[in-house]
């Protein structure tokens, strides 16, 4: 599973969320404050302020600015009882980052400042930090022990090591014991958050930006970076290293420096990002206008160069597969559209000709725009960029004649090592068919209406409708394999 990968950490120019790093491999209290100094106090109009002056955004994916969130939390808390929560999403179900798991496990300490010093400005009651890996909880738990008394707000919540655990109704939603999937409620979590109060909400590296910011000013934090993106970015290179570099930094130059090439193309901002081809990741640079003007986004911070020895349409075949079996199975485009999407781009890999193009098309337009969540959109984009970027690798697929590469899996997924399994008992089975109808993506009925397999795994978040079908078979015929 991904929570045994331990991140490998690097720099370019001088660090701020890694300082200290180098020396040691994690930072306690007492390091914390050695390597930082002591955390100045803000008022929450000067703490927004600073954010405004820094433009300071999210680092998890949607880039939202930090201070539109921190003042309308203290907006819709001042109309009502004054109650409010901060949360730090460190769930990371990105396959391809590490960047927040690797602060949570180094330099917690900085995280919990910024949590804390956001907190105190606006009266919070309560501070969450939502993580996915054990070994993550235990350093933030750590952490909060040696803060002592000053500790006391802060609790960490472990949820499921799922993709879409960090969409925010998501993560509320885990914390509060409930099934950490997504809404579908078009809810702020600044309006209603945990326990129904408004929440601020933000990742792992937001927070520790914003308590690196805390301490150097608004002038000292401009210093790194560009005069319209001030400050450092932290990136997860090939899904192992996390490392930081300065806002505007050449794309080309951090490959080259921690031994990569553009290779085929570059995926930049992880699987609901964009691919850029060689020429583009040779002359972008790491900023959100050089980004856009190339098509692609920052995002999660996760950039993946496909090196030439791997076939893209396969390994963009794997991804999308991965991305239906993480649907939060709520709605149709994900329960239905994501698989269909997946086995269309797996037949046109497999030489389906024109007819599996046309599907793969028609299957991404069906997913747009019609989730619970921004899933469907982000697969469905992920499949456009990588249809610009590698079209004749997919056209040659499509034909028949292929690349002749080996998919190497340079894409990291979370792969379940062990899935368990719907066994059939043939002595049993009398072919009454609700099984396929309770789990049609992963039952396929033979001609004469028996399943086609004896043994089927069964993905995670399928395996409540496969304790139903083992439950409602007439026959009992059926059963769980762990």
């Amino acid at each position: 599973m991904a929570g045994v990968t331990a991140p490998v950490l690097g720099c370019v120019g001088p660090p701020r969320v890694l300082a200290g790093l180098d020396v040691l491999p994690r930072l306690d209290g007492d390091d914390h404050l050695a390597v930082h100094g002591a955390l100045p106090a803000y008022g929450p109009e000067d703490l927004a302020g600073l954010a405004e002056r820094i433009d300071l955004r999210g680092r998890g994916g949607a880039g939202f600015p930090f201070a539109r969130k921190l003042r309308a939390v203290m907006r819709t808390a001042g109309a009502r009882d004054g109650r409010c929560a901060v949360v730090v999403n460190g769930s990371e179900g990105e396959p391809s980052c590490l960047k927040d798991t690797a602060v949570l496990l180094h330099a917690p300490h900085l995280v919990l400042d910024g949590a804390l010093l956001a907190a105190a400005a606006l009266g919070a009651e309560e501070v969450v930090v939502g993580v996915t890996r054990e070994d993550v909880a235990q350093s933030v738990r750590a952490a909060v022990a040696e803060r002592g008394p000053a500790g006391s707000l802060v609790r960490v919540a472990r949820l499921p090591e799922r993709f879409v655990t960090g969409e925010g109704t998501s993560l509320v939603n885990g914390i509060e014991g409930r099934a950490a999937l997504p809404s579908g409620q078009k809810v702020r979590t600044s309006d209603r958050g945990l326990g129904g109060v408004p929440t601020l909400l933000s990742n792992t590296e937001t927070y520790a930006q914003l308590a690196v910011a805390a301490r150097l000013g608004s002038a000292g934090y401009r210093t790194l970076g560009l005069p319209s993106e001030p400050g450092t970015l932290l990136l997860t290179v090939a899904g192992s290293t996390v490392v930081e570099v300065p806002a505007g930094t050449s794309l080309a130059y951090v490959l080259e420096l921690f031994g990569f090439s553009p290779g085929e193309g570059v995926l930049v901002g992880g699987y609901h990002g964009r691919f850029l081809a060689p020429a583009a990741a040779r002359s972008v640079n790491l900023s959100r206008q050089s980004l856009a003007t190339a098509g692609a986004v920052l995002g999660a911070g996760a950039v993946l160069p496909l090196p030439e020895d791997t076939c893209p349409a396969g390994e963009v075949a794997r991804v999308v597969r991965w991305m239906a079996d993480e649907s939060a199975g709520q709605c149709g485009p994900c329960v239905r559209g994501l698989p269909s999407l997946a086995s269309a781009v797996e037949e046109l890999v497999a030489g389906g000709g024109r007819a599996a193009w046309e599907a793969v098309e028609a299957r991404a337009r069906g997913v747009r725009g019609r989730g619970a969540c921004s899933h469907p959109d982000g697969t469905a984009s992920f499949v456009a960029s990588a249809f610009t970027v590698f079209a004749e690798e997919f056209r040659d697929h499509a034909l028949g004649s292929g690349c002749g590469r080996r998919v190497r899996g340079t894409l990291p997924l979370h792969v379940q090592e062990d899935p368990e399994r719907l066994v059939v008992d043939w002595t049993l089975c009398k072919g009454h068919g609700l099984c396929v109808d309770l789990l049609p993506d992963v039952v396929r009925l033979d001609a004469d209406g028996y399943p086609a397999q004896a043994v089927m795994p069964v993905p995670g978040r399928l395996r409540p409708k496969a304790l139903r079908a083992v439950r409602r078979c007439p026959a009992l015929a059926l059963r769980i394999q762990e």
